[in-house]
């Protein structure tokens, strides 16, 4: 027996990824629905060996159905996540709309699974921002080691975070550059992406830090450990999918860098390549489509007590997003409703 499942934004870059991810992973469906806004009403989209078409977000009845993933924007999340809890169906939502409201648990399988549990004082949990769920899968089986004290991390974020847009802006600026007149101005971004990287992702703050890089601190805190100290600098970078991280982690206790490689190694969702040659590291093409986080270049920094270094590279459209909302969806169903 298996579950009723929803996929709301079924046309988007995510919603697609998601729907894939449900069939590559066999995840027990009984029944599965498409949605989609109005406007998109009846487009075709992917399941497995199957053709769905989209059904309209705005008249659909969640009643009976089990579970909705989420791939939509903040303001139609808001509108329409709350009537789906509201008949007993569980929202697993991929916007930032609750992602710090305290009665909303924030959850990355393989760091924080007892939080399922949180869900019922609002049907409703919440997917992290994708920078930040590649980085606490590599932190979490460290610090349960050696007690991770503060972080420093720079974010080399792939356009395809931004959607759609971001990636026609990235292509058709590149295609632009060869061909004299054919110049494309930014739109999207603020400034070209095309054979540039932008410091700057989302808005800024008082303090001169932008939200993406607010994100990741707050995000890191209630997923966790509030303890840690961590300061970060976001990028967008010229690649269409996976995100990079280079990562500076200093611990209370000291933790060797050879101990570290292997309980990465042993630790869930996470493949290291450490290789000390050429072409021994992983990046972002290289990532792109898989389920694991990378790991490489693993070392100590002299430079602070207890100090290491690594380099965290992830498939954004899929740990970042739809992987870890059918991960979530897994353990809600192993966990929680235990159907069959």
């Amino acid at each position: 027996m298996g579950y009723r499942v929803v996929v709301v934004g079924a046309t988007g870059n995510v919603g697609r990824e998601m729907l894939n991810i449900l069939a590559e992973r066999q995840f027990p469906v009984d029944e599965i629905a498409a949605l989609a806004s109005r406007k998109s009403l009846g487009t075709e989209v992917s399941f497995g060996d199957r053709t769905l078409k989209t059904l309209d977000l705005d008249a659909f009845d969640f009643t009976g159905w089990d579970m909705a993933l989420f791939a939509i924007g903040s303001d139609a999340t808001k509108q329409y996540a709350p009537k789906a809890a509201a008949v007993g169906c569980v929202v697993i939502d991929n916007s930032s709309l609750y992602r710090y409201e305290p009665d909303v648990p924030l959850i990355v399988p393989e760091v924080n699974p007892q939080a399922v549990h949180d869900h019922a004082r609002r049907n409703i949990i919440a997917n992290p921002n994708c920078s930040t769920a590649q980085m606490v899968v590599a932190l979490k089986p460290l610090h349960d080691r050696a007690r991770i004290r503060r972080v420093v991390v720079s974010t080399y974020q792939s356009v395809s975070g931004a959607g759609k847009e971001a990636i026609d802006e990235l292509w058709d600026q590149t295609k632009g550059m060869y061909v004299p007149g054919q110049e494309v101005a930014p739109k999207k971004f603020t400034k070209q992406i095309a054979f540039n990287v932008i410091p700057h992702i989302d808005v800024f703050l008082d303090d001169g830090s932008t939200r993406e890089e607010w994100k990741m601190v707050a995000e890191t805190k209630k997923i966790l450990d509030p303890a840690i100290r961590l300061t970060a600098t976001c990028v967008r970078v010229p690649v269409f999918v996976g995100h990079s991280e280079a990562i500076n982690i200093e611990f209370e206790d000291f933790l060797d860098e050879e101990e570290a490689r292997e309980i990465l190694r042993e630790a869930p969702g996470i493949l290291v390549v450490d290789k000390r040659e050429d072409g021994g590291y992983v990046t972002p093409v290289e990532c792109v489509g898989d389920y694991a986080t990378f790991i490489s270049r693993i070392r100590q920094d002299s430079t602070v007590e207890n100090g290491l270094n690594l380099w965290c590279v992830s498939d954004n459209l899929r740990k970042g997003a739809a992987l870890n909302a059918v991960q979530i969806a897994e353990l809600l169903g192993r966990e929680v409703l235990k159907k069959g």
